[in-house]
């Protein structure tokens, strides 16, 4: 399989006035094509900070992050926004759907950055929601959707422009458990259709579903 994603050495630390805080402290990972990994780990770990250093939302204090065979450290920030924008699709625990927006429209919205066909968007995220069960859904806003529903509009969201990666951060954090596992069978669903999933979690049940799963404690990952 093809090698996605490399860190190498990744530490972070946020320097403030009264202290240094080391929340990674040599970070090594490897994510091939078609691979789901879980991340699991208490509050605080440090699971949010190492994904948005792998998604370059933020950047190590040292170390190599390598996406899709690019040193990631050597591109501007424009760079690095087109970067995220078409290969890389974020999940987050809150759905951050515009809500002046119908779900059609907030799924076709990252697709509409210099795209010279917006029907095409648009018939790509009408796909998505026939994909995810929500075809009847396609003009509600986000407040006439449940918790669950918000979600899947979002991962379909992440889907419009067929990244390489999905980065997944505690997406289930807000919902019960029956919406947790429904959830979880939509990224189970999506990797076996090829995708690349990195997802961070506080629960266990990631163990279930990766295929590989590590525990990010005290700055470092240990495979579980």
């Amino acid at each position: 399989m093809n090698e996605i994603l490399s860190l190498q050495k990744i530490t972070k630390t946020y320097y403030l006035q009264s202290e240094d805080i080391e929340v990674l402290r040599g970070v090594d990972l490897t994510v091939s094509e078609g691979e789901f990994v879980g991340i699991f780990g208490p509050s605080g770990s440090g699971k949010s900070t190492l994904l948005n250093i792998i998604g370059s939302l933020d950047k190590a204090t040292s170390g190599t992050v390598r996406f899709n065979g690019m040193n990631l450290e050597e591109h501007d920030d424009t760079a690095l926004s087109e970067i995220r924008n078409k290969q890389i699709g974020f999940v987050f625990q809150f759905h951050h759907l515009l809500s002046e927006f119908t779900c059609l429209e907030n799924i076709a919205l990252p697709g509409l950055l210099d795209c010279p066909s917006p029907r095409d968007v648009y018939d790509r995220a009408q796909h998505l929601l026939e994909k995810f069960g929500m075809a009847d859904k396609r003009n509600r806003l986000p407040e006439q959707l449940s918790g669950g529903e918000r979600q899947r509009v979002a991962i379909a969201r992440a889907l419009i422009n067929d990244p390489l990666l999905i980065l997944a951060d505690e997406p289930a954090g807000n919902l019960d458990d029956m919406n947790t596992n429904k959830l979880l069978e939509v990224f189970v669903g999506l990797n076996h259709d090829g995708k690349t999933i990195i997802l961070v979690t506080h629960s266990l049940d990631v163990e279930r579903f990766g295929t590989h799963v590590y525990n990010l404690r005290e700055g470092r990952l240990y495979a579980m």
